[in-house]
């Protein structure tokens, strides 16, 4: 490692671990780079334990390559590894130390860490979620003794950054979820439909990402029972891995009579498949329940899909403010006729050109270059 000290050691789930939080530190980190700072990343030599972790497989079966390191070696739930990481923490000492946050799970080794490092490192949250989608009696003590050690707040939606206003009396800077860059570009859609062998003449809604209680997909399912839907042609297909029992919707597809119009993939997907899912598809549905933000956004926005999104908090201001969908209650008769009003040619085609317009403004050039600057202007707190 050259003197020159550290712009920025961030810490969190990176390559080689999979999923949305990991693929956008990776991309932070890059355009960090690209920014001229010089920065490392942290991640863990032992995440979730295993019979904690719902999926599958907690890492990538494919080596991700960035121009950064990245150093495995974080325990997340061993006290007696901490020791180590902060001994190199200090040897390093960088000048902003960034611990992103999404679960109350990492609270006692990040503040931990966070409280033993050397006392002129800034200390900053990246915090994806603040109040959990399935909460448990004790999250409000553990963010709370996480965020006590902070010097400051950024985040990914506004709705967070509120949260955080309302509980801390320290900076917060209100941000966005940018559009990731390493995503492979959207091929034709009768081209990715033959792809996947999907019908060319009929109309697709894709729900996609992990599948977890809050993200409402019986609702999803359950809409198109309407009979909005008995003289159209629309397909729904479900894609992505389950954190549940993949027999509560199965079974409600069959109760429903769905199985024409329901289809299920329950596989994590990699770069190259969702570049083919999202672009075989027409419309993308997320009728959660809960929401801060959300990574399938900025998916929908690169590929171009117009969104039918739940009227909430957090996950319906992008869609709003940029017209790239339609926001519904979360009631199955109000999806379904979301749904065939978003397909009408003329509400489609306006939809795809505020799609269009919108996405220069979620770019992580953008989104680093005030980050970085707001996180200069926080003081230490000592």
């Amino acid at each position: 490692m050259s003197k020159q000290k550290l712009d920025y050691l961030i810490i969190g789930p990176a390559a080689p671990f999979r999923g949305g939080i990991a693929d956008t530190q990776n991309e932070l980190g890059e355009h960090l780079i690209q920014a001229g700072k010089k920065i490392q990343l942290l991640t863990f030599s032992k995440l979730y334990p295993n019979l904690l972790f719902p999926g599958k497989n907690q890492k990538r079966k494919n080596e991700v390559k960035t121009s950064f390191d990245v150093l495995e070696i974080i325990h997340a739930y061993n006290p007696l590894a901490w020791r180590k990481v902060i001994r190199y923490i200090n040897k390093v000492n960088p000048q902003n130390l960034v611990f992103r946050y999404y679960t109350p799970f990492l609270a006692p080794v990040y503040g931990w860490i966070a409280k033993k490092t050397n006392a002129d490192i800034k200390i900053i949250a990246l915090v994806d979620n603040w109040t959990p989608h399935e909460s448990t009696f004790w999250d409000g003590q553990l963010n709370c003794y996480f965020g006590k050690q902070m010097d400051g707040f950024t985040t990914l939606s506004e709705n967070v950054a509120l949260q955080l206003q309302k509980q801390f009396k320290k900076p917060v800077w209100k941000g966005f979820h940018p559009i990731n860059t390493h995503l492979l570009p959207q091929i034709p859609r009768n081209e990715a439909r033959k792809k996947l062998g999907w019908e060319l003449d009929k109309s697709v809604v894709l729900f996609f990402g992990l599948i977890r209680p809050y993200k409402g997909l019986e609702l999803l399912i359950q809409a198109f029972a309407n009979k909005a839907f008995h003289s159209k042609n629309v397909l729904l297909k479900i894609v992505g891995e389950c954190y549940e029992d993949t027999k509560k919707y199965t079974d409600l597809v069959n109760k429903l009579e769905l199985e024409n119009s329901v289809e299920f993939d329950f596989e994590f997907k990699t770069e190259p498949e969702i570049q083919i899912l999202l672009s075989a598809c027409d419309i993308v549905g997320q009728t959660y329940h809960s929401a801060t933000q959300s990574g399938v956004t900025p998916l929908a926005y690169f590929y171009q899909k117009p969104l039918i999104v739940s009227d909430i908090e957090g996950l319906n201001t992008p869609i709003k403010k940029d017209q790239t969908g339609i926001c519904v209650q979360k009631k199955p008769q109000a999806i379904a006729e979301g749904i065939v009003e978003l397909l009408e040619k003329t509400r489609y085609q306006q939809t795809i050109q505020h799609l269009k317009k919108a996405f220069p403004r979620y770019t992580w050039k953008h989104w680093v270059k005030n980050w970085d600057g707001f996180i200069q202007s926080v003081k230490k707190d000592i």
